[in-house]
C-alpha cells in the first residue's frame, strides 16, 4: 500500500533526503508548514490522511487514520486556505516531472553550471518546485530553513525563486535568473527576473512573462482563465476533480490575451469590484497608490455601499500613523493614472494587511472584517 508521509521539517538537506526515501519507497510527501502551532498540525495530518510524519530529530512517528495514496502520486500540498480550509492537491510524479522539464526548458538550466536556491516555505508549491525540478532535472540545490536575505547574497546559486517583497532586501544583480511569484511583480523589477503565474493546482508557475510554457494550453470561459497541461493535479486529497470532463482546470481568475499573445490576469473574480455600474480591478488601484506618500503598504477591495452597490477602498499602512495619507490625496494619486470611477471613496487605515506566505493580500479577509 501506498503511503502519504508528512515532512515536519524545516528547509535543508534533511528535507532532501527525507523526501527521496518516501519517493524510494513508492510513498508521497506531504509537507508541513514549519510556522502551524500543533494544534493545526494535527489537524492536517488527520484531514488528509498521513499514514506517518518524520519530524526533526528524524524519527518516523506512525498515525493512526491513514488513507493510502495511488501509485504514481508525488506529492499532496495544502493550498493556502485564504478562501477557507486547505485543500490538499495531489500531484502525481508526472506532473511534477512536466513542471520540471518546461520551467527548466523555459529558463535554459544547465546542471553543468547553474545551481538552485529553495528559501521559500517548502509547504507551498513556489518553494517545493524549486526542490523537485532540481531532483528531476539533477541541477545541484541548496535549501535555506527560511528567507534570509543576508544568506541568499552569500549563496553560490544562479537561479532562485523569491516573492516580490523578498527581492526588495537582497541585490538582484548576482543572479541569472530570479522566478517571480506570489503577489504582483514591482513595476520596476529587474531585467534578470521571470515573472510567473500559476498555482498549487498546476504544481507552480505554469505561465512565463504572460506566456505559458511548453505544452500549457490556454481558453476563457465567461472571461475565467482555464489550463490545460499535463502538470495538473491528479485530484483533490477528498477525491474531488475540479477540472472539466475534457481535461480544463477552471482557475477562478479573469483575464484574456492581448494582440501580443501574452495574458493578462485582472484578478480573481471575487475581487472585481462593480461601483456605479463600473468595473474595478483591485490591483492597478493599488500600483497606482503603492507609491503615493505616506503609504506604506495599500491593498484594495470592495465594500457594500447602496447608492453605488459597492465602493472602492483603500486599506493603507500609513508611513507614518501620526499624519496619515488624506482621502483627497490618495483619491488625486490615481486619478492621475486611472479613470476617475477607480478612486478610491473611502480610506481605512490599518496596523497591517494581511498577506499569504507568499505574500498575496488576502482580499476577501479584509473585506469582511469591515463590512
Amino acid at each position: 500500500m501506498r503511503r502519504l508521509v508528512a515532512l515536519d521539517l524545516p528547509g535543508g538537506e534533511a528535507f532532501v533526503d527525507a523526501l527521496r526515501r518516501a519517493w524510494d519507497a513508492g510513498d508521497a510527501v506531504l509537507p508541513i508548514d514549519q510556522r502551524l502551532p500543533p494544534p493545526a498540525r494535527a489537524d492536517l495530518l488527520r484531514r488528509f490522511g498521513a499514514a506517518a510524519v518524520v519530524d526533526e530529530g528524524g524519527d518516523t512517528v506512525e498515525l493512526d487514520d491513514a488513507r493510502p495514496v495511488e501509485d504514481g502520486d508525488a506529492l499532496v500540498v495544502a493550498t493556502s486556505g485564504s478562501t477557507g480550509v486547505p485543500k490538499g492537491v495531489v500531484l502525481t510524479h508526472d506532473a511534477v516531472a512536466a513542471s520540471a522539464v518546461a520551467t527548466s526548458a523555459r529558463l535554459e538550466v544547465d546542471p553543468d553550471r547553474d545551481r538552485w536556491l529553495a528559501c521559500l516555505p517548502l509547504s507551498h508549491v513556489g518553494g517545493l518546485s524549486v526542490v523537485t525540478r532540481a531532483l528531476h532535472t539533477g541541477t545541484p540545490l541548496t535549501v535555506l530553513p527560511a528567507f534570509d536575505a543576508s544568506a541568499v547574497d552569500a549563496s553560490n546559486g544562479t537561479l532562485v525563486s523569491l516573492v516580490s517583497t523578498a527581492m526588495r532586501r537582497i541585490d538582484p544583480a548576482r543572479w541569472r535568473v530570479i522566478v517571480l511569484g506570489g503577489a504582483h511583480p514591482p513595476a520596476d523589477r529587474p531585467a534578470n527576473s521571470v515573472t510567473t503565474y500559476g498555482m498549487t493546482e498546476t504544481g507552480s508557475g505554469v505561465v512565463y512573462d504572460r506566456r505559458p510554457l511548453e505544452g500549457v494550453e490556454l481558453r476563457f470561459v465567461a472571461g475565467e482563465v482555464q489550463l490545460r497541461c499535463p502538470m495538473l493535479l491528479r485530484c483533490y486529497r477528498d477525491g474531488t476533480d475540479p477540472r472539466t470532463p475534457d481535461g480544463w482546470f477552471p482557475t477562478g481568475d479573469l483575464g484574456e490575451i492581448g494582440a501580443d499573445g501574452r495574458l493578462t490576469v485582472h484578478g480573481r473574480r471575487g475581487d472585481l469590484i462593480i461601483t456605479g455600474g463600473e468595473n474595478v480591478w483591485p490591483e492597478p488601484v493599488e500600483r497606482a497608490l503603492a507609491g503615493a506618500p505616506g503609504v506604506d503598504d495599500v491593498a484594495v477591495a470592495g465594500l457594500p455601499d447602496d447608492e453605488w452597490g459597492q465602493i472602492v477602498t483603500a486599506f493603507v499602512v500609513p508611513s507614518d500613523p501620526s499624519a496619515p495619507p488624506t482621502l483627497d490625496a490618495l483619491r488625486d494619486r490615481v486619478r492621475s493614472e486611472l479613470p476617475a470611477f477607480c478612486a478610491p471613496r473611502r480610506v481605512v487605515l490599518v496596523a497591517e494587511l494581511p498577506r499569504s506566505t507568499l505574500g498575496k493580500v488576502k482580499r476577501s479577509e479584509i473585506a469582511a472584517e469591515y463590512r
